[in-house]
């Protein structure tokens, strides 16, 4: 069942959360770095977990990690890291904070050599889901295949996000996803 037909079965709370992601954030392309670099530390944290629990944990995600901002991030001293791993509104894993650091520094570099995170991301498209995932494990920490995957169709580099019969899809071509790009 694809996400957009999953929504329709929910109720309540959780389906005003997952729908308010569906029809407003997933799919759509991301031009401000700092989100784009906090939509990758979610997707990182979800690994292992529902992506329920990350909705419901976002505000706290971009509390705890200075509201996704690379510079600040890429800053972070052990002292951070060790805040970070006492936070109880966030994932406390080890290897998902030190990836985000080092996400964090990865991407300063990025940003020198190509002028943003999102011109690294447009000079590397387009490519096959795996040919992304290989350069994603060539170049950052903790991004497997499903990690990958999920965090370019959420920001509009891959298809799939929402299936064509959604109400959703017209308004994600309108916003011109990359995949769209020829």
């Amino acid at each position: 069942m694809s996400y957009c037909a999953a929504i329709k079965t929910m109720q309540g709370e959780r389906k005003a959360l997952h729908k308010n992601y569906h029809d407003k954030h997933y799919g759509f392309p991301i031009h401000n770095n700092d989100e784009l670099f906090g939509r990758l530390i979610m997707e990182i944290n979800q690994a292992g977990l529902s992506w329920e629990t990350i909705l419901k944990k976002e505000q706290a995600f971009r509390k705890a990690y200075s509201n996704f901002s690379i510079k600040k991030i890429a800053a972070y001293t052990q002292k951070d890291r060790e805040r970070l791993l006492n936070d109880a509104g966030i994932i406390r894993n080890k290897l998902k904070v030190n990836a985000a650091i080092e996400n964090a520094k990865t991407i300063l570099q990025l940003q020198k050599q190509f002028g943003s995170f999102e011109k690294w991301l447009e000079h590397h498209h387009p490519k096959t889901k795996e040919e992304w995932v290989k350069l994603f494990k060539k170049t950052f920490k903790f991004t497997g295949g499903e990690i990958v995957n999920e965090f370019l169709m959420s920001i509009g580099y891959l298809r799939g996000a929402h299936s064509e019969d959604c109400s959703v899809y017209k308004k994600i071509m309108k916003a011109k996803p990359m995949w769209a790009k020829k």
